[in-house]
């Protein structure tokens, strides 16, 4: 593992929102991978490599059709989660979220589409940046672990990039946010 006290996220970059009716807002990001889309379909379908960078743990693989127990960081227990697309390693499909992978310039253009309440949506995109981050590193042969939950929430980085994001998307976050973030 690397030491972690030396990375540092880059600035607020690649999403967008899309404000849907009511509570749930559509966070979309795109990220450019130095890694083919069949390595990074690997890293987003099986639960060893998920738990080295996603803010989640599942119970089975994510790569076909099926039902599988999704456990966030930090919360109390397993979801019951469907995939309901798994088209390797272009779609894959599950919960509130899509994934899509394009091949880019020897690389992978990864895009997330993930449905969150429109309170959390800088927190969900400062969380998903950061570990796009470690998902980076980890391909690369350099991992510097998995950042997520309150975990995340301690990490300066990760209270700059909600800061950060708050302001591109022009909201506040909740009162009871850390502190760097309020001040946005």
């Amino acid at each position: 593992m690397s030491d972690l006290g030396q990375y540092t996220p880059g600035p607020a970059s690649g999403a967008q929102v899309r404000k849907n009716e009511g509570e749930k807002w559509t966070l979309i990001l795109v990220r450019e991978l130095r890694h083919s889309p069949e390595q990074v379909w690997q890293a987003l379908t099986d639960p060893a490599q998920l738990r080295e960078w996603a803010p989640f743990e599942v119970d089975g693989s994510l790569g076909r059709v099926g039902t599988v127990n999704l456990t966030w960081a930090g919360a109390p227990g397993a979801i019951e989660t469907r995939v309901t697309r798994a088209d390797a390693p272009k779609v894959l499909e599950y919960g509130d979220t899509r994934w899509e992978l394009e091949a880019f310039g020897g690389g992978t253009r990864l895009t997330l589409w993930h449905n969150i309440d429109r309170r959390f949506i800088a927190w969900g995109a400062a969380g998903w940046h950061i570990s796009f981050d470690v998902l980076d590193r980890s391909l690369s042969g350099a991992p510097i672990g998995r950042i997520a939950g309150g975990d995340a929430m301690k990490f300066a980085g990760w209270q700059r990039l909600v800061a950060e994001y708050g302001k591109q998307f022009g909201i506040k976050p909740p009162r009871w946010a850390p502190k760097a973030a309020q001040d946005s």
